[in-house]
């Protein structure tokens, strides 16, 4: 009878171990023999802003940004208008025509290139900053890009990166500009640094509190959700940025749990055979990453 006891006492034990959550380096493990099952290269960048708990994947390689850009270009427009240089209901033109950062020739966008299709309804036509900001966010608008890039200038987008600690993630130029892209200067970014932009956002770091409350609901707003939301319950809201090109799919952003804790996910990809493999896998990674936090 004792021994039938003590049997069950120890299964009773195994089954409380089995159910407790994996460890941070369990998890690691098991994400990185996940991410094996799909042909390309991964990052992971995750931190939890709660008990700054941290795991990392590749979080200083360096990836094409694609659209993960449109951030710290976001940054530096509410940066602009904190210092008094417009205001975000100011209204400017909507144009289609820009220039290289290599020789100055003009080029123009594509709209078949162009996620934020819309937009291109508007040229000639006037828009707030904060519409352009808003659309060059949510539906990842090229068009909106170049033309607050044209505002701001790249080049203080980076300066304001390298002031909020990220000192890797480069912002050179609009997006299309081919001859920039044809000689290696293309926009560029690592986990690690997405990582760093988003919880300074979080914690009403960058600017000041009212710029972030503004920032964060943009980003709420976002329309491509297969990456780090897919997975998710629907009570957890994301605030996040997406970015896409041949070959790589990315997403960053905070992820807010129902009782108020959150934590930032940074997941990134380059040479992927399979698109759609490449985003479900990192919709995997999402997922796991939330039954540890939750």
């Amino acid at each position: 009878m004792q021994k039938l006891f003590f049997t069950l006492i120890f299964s009773v034990m195994l089954l409380e171990i089995s159910a407790q959550k994996p460890t941070i380096e369990n998890l690691k493990s098991a994400i990185e023999t996940k991410l094996k099952s799909v042909e390309g290269e991964f990052a992971v960048a995750f931190k939890d802003l709660q008990t700054g708990k941290t795991l990392f994947i590749n979080e200083k390689e360096n990836f094409h940004a694609a659209s993960t850009m449109k951030t710290p270009v976001m940054i530096e427009v509410f940066k602009q208008a904190k210092a008094g240089k417009f205001k975000l209901t100011d209204s400017i033109l909507v144009k289609n025509e820009f220039k290289s950062i290599v020789d100055g020739s003009p080029y123009s966008m594509d709209i078949a290139d162009d996620s934020g299709d819309g937009m291109y309804k508007m040229i000639g036509k006037k828009m707030t900053i904060y519409d352009l900001t808003y659309q060059m966010i949510i539906v990842s608008s090229n068009l909106a890009t170049n033309i607050l890039i044209d505002l701001v200038d790249a080049k203080n987008a980076n300066q304001s990166m390298r002031a909020l600690g990220a000192k890797d993630i480069q912002v050179l130029r609009g997006v299309e500009d081919q001859k920039a892209f044809d000689k290696g200067l293309s926009n560029t970014t690592t986990a690690y640094d997405l990582m760093l932009i988003f919880e300074k956002i979080a914690q009403n770091k960058v600017i000041d509190k009212k710029s972030c409350e503004e920032m964060r609901k943009i980003l709420f707003d976002q329309k491509f959700n297969e990456i780090i939301p897919e997975k998710l319950p629907k009570t957890v809201k994301v605030a996040h940025k997406t970015g896409s090109i041949t070959g790589v799919q990315h997403d960053s952003g905070i992820v807010y749990l129902p009782d108020g804790r959150k934590y930032v996910l940074v997941l990134l990809s380059k040479k992927l055979k399979n698109a759609d493999a490449g985003v479900k896998v990192l919709a995997e990674v999402s997922e796991m990453i939330y039954e540890l936090v939750k």
